[in-house]
């Protein structure tokens, strides 16, 4: 399926979270070690829920915009340096509209060091680093908090094993990411292939190197599965359509 619609270096993961006579568990090159983009932003969000409860973090704490965290965005951010946005907000506009901005302070907030052994730890995400703050166009952000070598890192089996947790209610106020997903702004990828009455609750991830989406799509019937797609590709109108021509194959063989 994916040679046929042309994705160029896939990491798939497709699984069924059902329970039917063949269950669906299939996956190319899952461990693949793509660039995130911003599909980084899940598994941040949910090691800020993990914290928050913890205790340790409250949803309607305010936590400033620095100037230093901000950064272009595909839709313009709401975000200006000196405003105090609460911690639900932040998280909101990191899943719902993609915003760099937000997830920048998010970095602040979560600590990546404290993050990457949150995501390992309590998510059983192995193979998701946070290292790097993000960037919407060159130059990049400055980041006196990078060690100036790695990059951050989760892959699709990392996704897809997030996804399958929030689906399942498995993780700490799964319900409050699974609602952010939900209303997922951008839907130019494997959304575009939705039969009436699916819903995709899915993030996705763009850069000139590559382009992701994955998430839970919960059929017309009332199945789930979680779908994810990351592909070393760049992020084009002409990609993206790539992704809608896999999900309109794979959807013919799910129930």
């Amino acid at each position: 399926m994916a040679a046929r619609a042309g994705l160029e270096r896939p990491s798939i993961v497709v699984r069924s979270l059902h329970a039917t006579a063949s269950p669906v568990d299939a996956g190319l090159d899952p461990d693949l070690a793509l660039y995130p983009a911003s599909t980084i932003k899940t598994p941040l969000v949910a090691c800020i829920l993990v914290d928050v409860a913890a205790g340790r973090l409250d949803l309607d704490s305010r936590h400033e915009v620095g100037a230093g965290n901000m950064t272009a965005n595909d839709a313009e951010s709401p975000l200006v340096p000196g405003y105090r946005a609460s911690l639900l907000e932040l998280a909101e506009l990191c899943i719902e509209r993609s915003d760099n901005v937000a997830t920048n302070v998010l970095f602040d907030v979560a600590g990546r060091e404290r993050a990457t052994e949150t995501a390992a730890r309590r998510l059983g995400l192995h193979a998701t680093a946070f290292h790097r703050k993000l960037s919407g166009s060159d130059p990049l952000v400055a980041d006196p908090g990078w060690d100036g070598k790695h990059r951050n890192a989760h892959t699709a089996a990392d996704s897809a094993r997030l996804y399958a947790s929030i689906a399942r209610d498995e993780i700490p106020l799964a319900g409050i990411l699974l609602s952010l997903l939900d209303r997922q702004r951008w839907n130019d990828k494997l959304s575009t292939a939705l039969r009436p009455g699916d819903r995709f609750a899915h993030k996705t991830g763009d850069t000139s190197e590559v382009t992701h989406d994955g998430g839970i799509l919960t059929t017309e019937s009332g199945n789930r599965y979680v779908v994810v797609v990351h592909a070393g590709m760049p992020s084009t109108d002409a990609n993206a359509a790539r992704f809608g021509a896999f999900m309109r194959e794979l959807r013919a063989e799910l129930a």
